[in-house]
């Protein structure tokens, strides 16, 4: 019980949102749009000023980049095996390879591990939004009625301020320049409202996803790998990375979290089976509130 208690207060934001969708409605994109390019970027470029420099940036990066590899890997395979058309393969991939680690996994990582770990939530959040704007969005036009280019892809990527807010942190804490504390103090007020907002707007999309007429195969393959194999495979990478008890701790909690809520806006996007991408959200959400608690008793916590 004492573990449910650590994700409930964000199960609770989660049915707030959820219950304001239902009874008032929100136009989601608009609120999302705020979140991910007014508020993300000042809680990146506060995480990357505060934390100092060292070697653990660069681990971290390998392990998401590894960990995203094995699970293209694992989903390629079963896609193979289900004999997966080209489009059910994308969506395969937006839902088994991109995990929920801002929406989700960085307020569980908050409540469960403190402040420390939730700077190496935000890190790790970052890097996971850039991958999931570019190979993602490269996976969901491959699979869509709508091909874009890589080149567009890499142009969605640089407008993405978080790249520059997480590089300003960075250069700032290197060259050790101090930003005055009233001017920290306006950046704090955007950061600290970040979160609560992209945890109401997943509640938000949970409320408009519908069951509608899906390959369950697919949904239960994809399932297995988001909720299974991808903490599995984390732990493994992990065994042989020079990182503290901590950062692994926080790295195999992201690991195990639910499919992304943006791979369904994606799906959506590049008409990618949007119906299989958001009911894959839909499912590993609900799994994820009996799944994280073990995942955290597994980490002794």
């Amino acid at each position: 019980m004492s573990l449910f208690l650590i994700i409930l207060p964000v199960l609770i934001v989660f049915a707030i949102g959820f219950i304001g969708q239902k009874y008032i409605g929100f136009d989601i994109k608009s609120i999302s749009t705020v979140a991910l390019y007014l508020m993300s970027p000042f809680l990146a470029f506060r995480t990357f000023y505060t934390t100092p420099l060292t070697m653990d940036y660069l681990y971290i990066a390998i392990f998401a980049i590894m960990l995203t590899i094995f699970l293209f890997l694992c989903t390629w395979g079963c896609s193979f095996l289900l004999k997966a058309s080209r489009s059910e393969f994308s969506a395969m991939i937006l839902g088994a390879v991109f995990m929920n680690s801002g929406n989700y996994g960085a307020p569980v990582v908050l409540f469960a591990l403190g402040a420390a770990g939730f700077d190496v939530a935000v890190i790790i959040m970052v890097i996971h939004a850039l991958l999931m704007n570019s190979l993602g969005i490269f996976f969901a036009s491959i699979g869509g009625s709508q091909k874009a280019t890589i080149k567009q892809s890499i142009k969605k990527v640089l407008r993405m301020p978080l790249i520059y807010a997480a590089l300003a942190g960075i250069t700032l804490e290197f060259y050790h320049i101090t930003v005055p504390e009233t001017v920290m103090a306006g950046v704090s007020l955007v950061a600290e409202a970040s979160i609560p907002t992209v945890m109401l707007v997943l509640g938000m999309q949970l409320a408009v996803i519908s069951a509608k007429k899906v390959n369950y195969r697919f949904v239960s393959a994809v399932t297995i790998i988001r909720m299974i194999l991808s903490p599995i495979l984390a732990a493994t990478i992990l065994l042989f990375m020079p990182l503290s008890t901590l950062i692994k701790s926080v790295l195999i909690i992201q690991a195990a979290m639910p499919a992304a809520a943006n791979t369904t806006m994606l799906a959506l996007q590049f008409d990618t089976e949007p119906d299989l991408v958001s009911f894959t959200t839909f499912v590993t959400t609900i799994i994820s509130i009996v799944s994280i608690p073990v995942v955290l008793y597994f980490l002794g916590i």
